[in-house]
């Protein structure tokens, strides 16, 4: 059974809505905004880079927590793929990654996919899945050329 949550502060009328939250949640380091965005559902999934499949609101919390104790996390969503239906939606994004190091300023590549569930409170996010990318240049992207009709 779905446990129950305070809505989050603002309405969340659209995955857009939802995912520019997340993201903003991410640069926060604000974790109670980044779970009120998601699902109270029991089989929600979280994967990041190279890591595991991380199932459950308190699995996905303390990972996130982990992630929020090295510092914030300086995402931003870009070249989104959308797919919506009625109550479900999934985007495809190309996380730029800008962390600090001993060099200096470097980017990273995240190709990311976030799914998303509309509830009785909103949008929700139901799965996020990352993969590692690249450092340094944009990720290519590689398309299926359209076949010829006859």
């Amino acid at each position: 059974m779905p446990r129950s949550k305070p809505p989050p502060a603002h309405l969340l009328a659209s995955p857009d809505d939802v995912e520019a939250q997340f993201y903003d949640a991410l640069r926060e380091g604000d974790i109670d905004k980044l779970m009120a965005l998601w699902s109270d559902e029991d089989d929600i999934v979280c994967v990041h880079p190279g890591g595991p499949r991380i199932v459950g609101p308190r699995a996905v919390r303390a990972a996130f927590e982990a992630l929020f104790a090295a510092g914030r996390i300086h995402a931003q969503p870009q070249h989104v793929k959308r797919v919506q239906l009625i109550d479900a939606a999934m985007h495809n994004v190309l996380e730029r990654i800008d962390v600090s190091t001993t060099e200096g300023p470097r980017t990273a590549y995240v190709v990311a996919t976030n799914v998303y569930h509309k509830t009785a409170l909103g949008w929700r996010l139901v799965a996020h899945h990352a993969s590692p990318g690249t450092s340094g240049n944009e990720l290519p992207e590689v398309a299926e050329a359209p076949g010829t009709l006859h």
